[in-house]
């Protein structure tokens, strides 16, 4: 920690009154950093294309991603799209910063089974999804089991699920921000 001091310009004959040296202390002080201090929340961010991105809503990527990011560092940020996905959403979602998932037939599954092995693995702390489909219901409820805070991102007034957002701590409908 003396590069850092000296660096810094901090003396050399910095002590805590007993005669050592606090380096964690001094380090703090000199980076503004507090020893301890908390990290913004994992947010993982699990958006089920076929049900939000659609001509019926005004939503788009940004939106979900916008509204996941009030709840902390996006950790995971994932479209989950079927087979029948014009290649220009599949480009618009990456260059979004999206990791697209391509599935065949019906996303629901493979969302289900990524946004769980995420709550089991302990890599979110905010598990939020975008979906109308009632079908990810128990997801949210396992996640709240895990003591995981949730976030259902229903795309409009039209397409909100009372079920998800029932089972979620809180809703945003994505069309209203």
């Amino acid at each position: 920690m003396r590069w850092l001091r000296e660096l810094l310009g901090a003396t050399s004959n910095e002590s805590r009154g007993d005669g050592s040296h606090d380096e964690d202390a001094t380090a703090a002080e000199a980076t503004g950093l507090e020893t301890g201090a908390k990290t913004a929340p994992r947010v993982g961010l699990f958006v089920d294309g076929p049900n939000v991105l659609r001509e019926d809503f005004s939503v788009d990527l940004d939106d979900a991603r916008d509204a996941a990011s009030e709840e902390g560092s996006l950790a995971i940020s994932r479209c989950y799209l079927d087979e029948n996905a014009p290649a220009r959403l599949i480009q618009a979602a990456e260059a979004r910063g999206f990791e697209v998932v391509v599935t065949s037939g019906d996303v629901d599954v493979r969302l289900a089974v990524d946004a769980t092995a995420a709550i089991g693995d302990g890599a979110i702390d905010v598990l939020a999804l975008a979906s109308r489909d009632t079908d990810f219901k128990p997801v949210l409820e396992a996640a709240r089991r895990a003591g995981i805070r949730t976030v259902a991102l229903p795309p409009g007034q039209y397409g909100n699920s009372d079920a998800l957002a029932n089972a979620a701590d809180v809703a945003v409908v994505l069309e209203e921000r």
